[in-house]
């Protein structure tokens, strides 16, 4: 029980923190964070900003929304909350999800991290409508298992964080660590969601 709680708790602690990291951009440096990879002429791009933000803005959003809605206390207390918590999560995903999918486009690297986060992105949205359909239909097994997978992929976030410094680190130069974390961020979150999914006997056929 002290390991649940403990593990509960960094998930928690770990989701707050990067959902508050965009404040960084807002009371930080211009080119702070991952815009110092970027070029002059890709920050001076109106249409790429506004995805940008809205990407990292609606992306933190969803991450201070969406671990709640794994809190039994609060979906068996508090339903009507886990529910606006739940729509305010689907729409922050609808809206970072596809400006997530266009900036991808411009990654850092090339075509191996360009495919990457737009694979993560297409996966996002596509689970977290799947989940938002199932409960439209009440089929709750449905709807928790695929919002199982869909904050799997949020907190790739969250795993870019903490990878991204490691192998820059251990290669010596950005862009290698770039490009290898534009996958490592999300499919070992998928592949631990699957054997949750198993575990917990959810059935999504």
């Amino acid at each position: 029980m002290i390991g649940n709680r403990i593990a509960w708790f960094v998930f928690a602690f770990l989701a707050i923190g990067v959902g508050l990291y965009p404040l960084m951009y807002v009371f930080g440096a211009e080119q702070s964070g991952l815009l110092q990879s970027k070029t002059t002429e890709l920050l001076a791009n109106q249409a790429w900003n506004l995805a940008f933000y809205g990407h990292i803005s609606f992306g933190g959003l969803a991450l201070l929304t969406g671990w709640s809605q794994f809190s039994r206390k609060i979906r068996n207390k508090r339903l009507n909350l886990h529910r606006n918590l739940g729509k305010t999560y689907a729409l922050a995903v609808l809206i970072s999800g596809i400006c997530g999918i266009y900036i991808g486009f411009f990654a850092s690297g090339g075509i191996i991290p360009a495919v990457g986060f737009i694979s993560l992105g297409v996966i996002w949205l596509y689970t977290t409508l799947k989940a938002y359909k199932a409960i439209r239909s009440k089929d709750i097994q449905l709807h928790q298992g695929m919002m199982v997978y869909s904050y799997a992929a949020c907190f790739a976030a969250v795993t870019l964080r903490v990878w991204l410094p490691l192998l820059t680190i251990a290669f010596g130069e950005f862009l290698t660590a770039y490009k290898i974390v534009a996958w490592l961020c999300w499919v070992p979150n998928m592949i631990f969601a699957y054997f949750w999914v198993k575990k917990k006997g959810i059935l999504l056929a």
